[in-house]
């Protein structure tokens, strides 16, 4: 097998490290962004794994990051926004922001500023509102919606293992 295919169950009975490894070095050498795509929620089934804490975990959130701002698939990028917010990878907030603001997609800032508000980033509403004037109206669409749900869920805290069920 190629160091670049995608075989799911061979993936997962890859020790995490290297599993890690592996699904890094496809997203950053793959020119198949179906791929690339598998390996996003083969990545996202890590952070589960390992509990939503640790070195691997960062690892992974590092590596969503790069995803975030490097793929060239806006599908990609889109399910990578769905990853962060789902296994509650805070310090991926900002990556978020910026995105939600600046990438090319509209697919893609709809879902970054629907995550944001997914994991109560309450400290980016002025982010968010920003999406009010975006030039797509879905992203519009979806800023006045998350906008109107942080108001009303103001002072909780995300938490992802209450909230969120592993797929």
């Amino acid at each position: 097998m190629s160091k670049l295919a995608l075989d799911d169950n061979e993936i997962r009975k890859l020790p995490l490290e290297e599993r890690v490894a592996k699904l890094e070095y496809i997203f950053k050498n793959s020119d198949d962004e179906s791929s690339r795509w598998d390996a996003v929620w083969l990545a996202g089934e890590i952070p589960v794994e390992v509990g939503l804490k640790g070195p691997l975990f960062d690892r992974v959130a590092d590596i969503f990051g790069w995803v975030l701002k490097n793929d060239n698939n806006a599908v990609v990028r889109h399910e990578v926004c769905y990853q962060i917010a789902g296994r509650n990878m805070r310090s991926k907030i900002p990556d978020l922001a910026y995105s939600s603001l600046h990438d090319s997609s509209a697919l893609v800032r709809h879902e970054a500023i629907e995550c944001l508000g997914i994991i109560y980033a309450f400290d980016q509403i002025d982010v968010m509102k920003k999406g009010l004037d975006d030039p797509s109206e879905y992203v519009r669409e979806t800023a006045r919606m998350v906008l109107k749900r942080m108001e009303r869920i103001k002072g909780k805290e995300f938490n992802p293992e209450a909230e969120f069920v592993a797929y």
